[in-house]
């Protein structure tokens, strides 16, 4: 149990920094908040797209990649801190 978590915080830390990085510009938000959004990104994709093969799902990936960076922008409109462009 203790594992799957540790697994799931570490998938979301990459799910959530490759949504950063698909982001045209700089996003204002600290590390602890693109892990967690890269989490929820990465549990919407499992939840959205059913395991259909035995090695790397790449849909799934992108599908959680796309869910973070739909949370990330997200959360800069909310909380203001908006992409800063360079």
């Amino acid at each position: 149990m203790i594992l799957a978590v540790i697994g799931t915080i570490i998938f979301g830390a990459i799910i959530g920094m490759l949504a950063r990085a698909v982001l045209p510009g700089r996003q204002s938000i600290s590390a602890p908040i693109t892990v967690i959004l890269g989490i929820i990104g990465a549990v919407v994709g499992y939840w959205i797209m059913p395991e259909n093969t035995n090695g790397v799902d790449w849909l799934r990936w992108v599908v959680s990649i796309a869910a973070a960076a739909a949370l990330t922008v997200g959360y800069g409109m909310v909380t203001g801190n908006k992409q800063v462009h360079r």
